[in-house]
């Protein structure tokens, strides 16, 4: 399912510092204007509850993750919450084979064609480009150029609507979105005109 979510729509909604109280109107925002992938980072507040909160209230083919997600335990505590995506920002071999074990999709972060084979060996459904601030679209397109067919790569770090063509051109098709979605202090309706840049971005590069 992650796969062709991300086919139709590669944007990924990463809400750090969200609270659970927050959840359900930033939840129906995103979902509203296209997004499909959310993921909360466990150092947020509460972040299980808002994970939980959010499975709960949207509908099935919008994907609930998690995401700086550190420990075996945190896999488990996050397939309890309904999570769906474990997102990590390395490579922890403990984590990926926790997370494939549980069922769950998996984004591992990488920088180098070593993290990035080793994560597809460990079953990665989607590796994180992380941070992408420090990297770029060429380190992209040259991964890609020796990673198997197919192989999803999302950079995160640093996105935003008007850098998301380079790194399509790049090949990239998945993107994660942080601070230049949402941080804590926006109102939904700020969320919402964010949002829509990024799709307007999307659609643009996409069609």
């Amino acid at each position: 399912m992650l796969d062709a979510t991300l086919a139709k729509n590669g944007l990924i909604a990463i809400l750090r510092g969200l609270r659970p109280e927050q959840a359900a109107a930033v939840g129906d925002v995103l979902y509203e204007e296209g997004f499909r992938v959310i993921e909360v980072p466990l150092n947020s507040p509460q972040p299980l509850d808002s994970i939980r909160l959010l499975r709960e209230r949207l509908p099935a083919d919008c994907l609930i993750g998690a995401g700086t997600v550190m420990t075996p335990e945190q896999v488990r505590q996050v397939k309890a919450a309904g999570g769906q995506l474990i997102v990590m920002p390395h490579c922890d071999a403990r984590v990926l084979k926790a997370a494939k074990a549980e069922g769950l999709y998996l984004a591992p972060g990488i920088a180098t064609p070593t993290e990035a084979f080793s994560a597809l060996e460990q079953g990665a459904d989607l590796l994180k480009l992380f941070p992408a601030e420090a990297l770029s679209p060429a380190v992209a397109k040259a991964l890609l150029a020796v990673l198997p067919a197919g192989t999803r790569l999302a950079p995160v770090g640093g996105i935003s609507p008007d850098t998301l063509k380079p790194w399509f051109d790049a090949g990239a098709r998945a993107f994660g979105l942080g601070s230049g979605l949402f941080t804590p202090a926006l109102s939904p309706n700020d969320i919402r005109s964010r949002a829509q840049a990024y799709m307007a971005a999307w659609h643009a590069v996409a069609a």
